[in-house]
């Protein structure tokens, strides 16, 4: 009787094996691939999850382990693409100055009569804060409270920005209608302006977002802003 070996793996069944075997590692290399965030993705998306959990109610203070808890990764995680939470708070504010301002600029390339330019300044902003709640918090300094004092000191120079850009089309159109101080009537206009946008986007925010900033927006224009001013 005689006994014969196991068949032993041919070269073909070799390489047969080797080509699955790396067949496999691409599609897992492909999928991890995919599913990594491309550079700065996830910096957004932090920044994302941070505005959504803003417009949540009692979300004034917001921790870090809260945030990254929401996105599924460590606190560590957060770390990587921020230094601190006040970083964070900062790229909103950048987004805020970014998108209004960058409106604000447009306006005045396109929009030559300076007191419809005023009206547009105060629709913008009011109607930005009813689109992203969460940043409206930020804005009106909810969410700063136990964040660094230099975040409320940013976002007092972006009001103050939006009092100078009205100051300047309040000037103009002053000046136009033959007004007697016309800078002394443009910087208090543009204050008292400034200081109802600010009180719409504080009303929105402590009423939950049930008080729209642009409530009766046209009739308050009409009072503050006339078309046809003296």
């Amino acid at each position: 009787m005689t006994s014969t070996a196991p068949d032993s793996p041919s070269p073909a069944d070799d390489a047969a094996f080797e080509a699955a075997q790396a067949i496999e590692a691409a599609a897992q290399a492909d999928g991890a691939t995919r599913k990594r965030p491309k550079p700065g993705e996830r910096r957004v998306q932090i920044l994302q999850a941070l505005a959504t959990m803003l417009e949540q109610p009692g979300a004034e203070r917001i921790t870090t382990a809260a945030l990254a808890a929401r996105l599924e990764v460590s606190e560590a995680a957060l770390y990587r693409h921020f230094a601190s939470k006040a970083q964070m708070f900062e790229g909103l504010i950048e987004f805020i100055e970014q998108s209004v301002f960058g409106l604000i600029n447009q306006l005045g390339e396109r929009e030559p009569d300076a007191n419809l330019r005023s009206r547009k300044i105060i629709t913008l902003l009011l109607q930005f804060g009813e689109k992203n709640p969460g940043m409206t918090r930020v804005m009106v300094g909810d969410a700063l409270v136990f964040e660094n004092e230099r975040l409320q000191q940013r976002m007092n120079l972006f009001f103050d920005k939006i009092e100078s850009a009205l100051r300047q089309n309040l000037r103009e159109t002053s000046v136009l209608t033959g007004a007697a101080t016309p800078t002394v009537d443009a910087q208090a206009d543009a204050s008292v302006i400034t200081a109802f946008c600010v009180g719409r986007l504080q009303r929105f925010a402590r009423s939950g977002f049930k008080r729209s900033p642009s409530e009766s927006l046209e009739h308050s224009l009409a009072l503050l802003l006339p078309v046809n001013r003296p």
